[in-house]
């Protein structure tokens, strides 16, 4: 039986020096239980936080390059000009696209950081508004489908599809292109002018 001795160099107070360790090895594990807790809360915080990001915001939060996957197997590959909620516009010093967010796939050289929606220009533009704007400017274009690539230009744009004129030489009238088919839209590379 151990008894209390008081008033000895190994003392405090009248409790035994083991004692001391045993409390101080208590006072240990419960900081590093409260530092556990604290590390899990943080981990789940940060998965809580990554479930409310959206690939647009990903996309730009991304510096540089990136390359966009597309449902039918291709891909175009550009810097990062533009970034909407239907739609992203990626482009090189030839040519720009512009890329429903439908029909990506996957994307190469993502970020891992993200940028909210600013009260930018073009974040708030619907695909409608980016194709119109294109069709008001009579660019020639190039529309990929699943189908194919039809060369041409955008002679009405629709609420859900879009007229497409075919360029000369690629069989003349138009083709009328769902919105859920288009894949990419890009500047058409030949020089062709529209009529």
């Amino acid at each position: 039986m151990d008894r209390v001795r008081s008033g000895g160099a190994g003392d405090r107070y009248g409790v035994p020096v083991r004692w001391d360790a045993l409390f101080d090895d208590l006072a240990a594990q419960l900081a590093a239980a409260e530092l556990q807790d604290r590390a899990a809360a943080v981990a789940d915080l940060t998965r809580a936080e990554h479930a409310t990001i959206t690939l647009v915001e990903r996309l730009r939060g991304t510096p540089g390059t990136v390359t966009l996957e597309l449902r039918d197997g291709s891909a175009v590959t550009g810097e990062l000009r533009e970034a909407a909620e239907e739609w992203v516009l990626v482009g090189d010093s030839r040519r720009q696209h512009l890329v429903p967010t439908g029909a990506i796939a996957a994307v190469q050289g993502l970020g891992r950081h993200a940028e909210p929606a600013s009260a930018g220009r073009s974040a708030r533009l619907s695909l409608g508004h980016a194709l119109r704007a294109l069709m008001r400017d009579r660019r020639p274009v190039q529309v990929r489908t699943p189908a194919g690539t039809f060369p041409g230009w955008l002679a009405r744009v629709g609420k859900d599809h879009v007229d497409l004129e075919v360029a000369p030489g690629d069989g003349h009238g138009s083709r009328v292109v769902p919105w859920s088919a288009v894949l990419c839209v890009s500047e058409s590379p030949t020089g062709f002018v529209p009529r």
